[in-house]
């Protein structure tokens, strides 16, 4: 087991999620009671984000002990592993635990590569038939605000809905295009997606797609709903 790498969408994940936070501080409370995160892949990208942000303090969770230990190398390596901690286990064993949400914040860039099975060729980055499983049930763990990697080829209409069904509204987002990369590229899992666009359950070019960081909020104090927006930047109806 590898950790993934890509460069361009670590960098678009990392200052989507600095903006929205920036944006929403006060209405998020991060300063008081930090956040948490599902994933955390390299920690690059959000280690720069803790830098820049010195009131912020991010407790990280990740399944993958080799990723853990080079998360926790690059956090050292950046001078904020006093702000930005990384624990070995699953997130939502501590999501559904009997003390409920300890912030109110959740931040995630979830694996979402759709495919009807996960013999792909890496296999922790399957989302699910769909690829959105994992989104999925963050929204439903019980977090008022969800800042997530939306992408336009994993079902977005069925994210937005459930969001929706559940009480959030779409606060603000930033997306992003992005070309296909050597997991995108896999013909099992480019033709799937292919299939899921025909069914109108995404979106994507020939080798491009897009990809939204989404503020998910149940907060009464955020005012408005771009979900509307957001399916139109990843190229699908309102």
């Amino acid at each position: 087991m590898s950790c993934f790498d890509a460069a361009d969408e670590s960098a678009h994940y990392g200052f989507s999620v600095c903006m929205l936070l920036q944006q929403y501080r006060e209405q998020l409370r991060w300063a008081e009671e930090g956040v948490v995160e599902l994933g955390t892949g390299d920690a690059t990208a959000i280690a720069d984000v803790v830098a820049g942000l010195p009131d912020l303090r991010v407790t990280s969770f990740d399944i993958s002990a080799p990723s853990v230990e080079t998360a926790r190398r690059n956090i050292a390596e950046r001078g904020v592993a006093d702000r930005y901690t990384v624990e070995l286990g699953d997130f939502f064993d501590r999501a559904d635990s009997a003390g409920g949400p300890p912030v109110s914040t959740v931040i995630a860039n979830p694996p979402y590569i759709p495919a009807p099975d996960r013999d792909i060729l890496m296999p922790e980055l399957w989302g699910g038939v769909h690829g959105n499983d994992l989104v999925l049930q963050l929204l439903k763990a019980g977090y008022p605000n969800v800042v997530c990697a939306v992408p336009s080829y994993a079902d977005p209409g069925t994210t937005v809905r459930t969001a929706t069904d559940l009480g959030y509204r779409v606060a603000n987002f930033l997306a992003m295009g992005l070309d296909y990369g050597r997991y995108s590229s896999e013909p099992k899992v480019r033709e799937h997606i292919r299939r899921m666009c025909a069914e109108g359950r995404g979106w994507a070019g020939d080798d491009e797609y897009m990809v939204a960081v989404a503020l998910f909020t149940q907060e009464p104090a955020i005012r408005g709903d771009r979900s509307v927006q957001l399916l139109r930047a990843l190229q699908l109806p309102g």
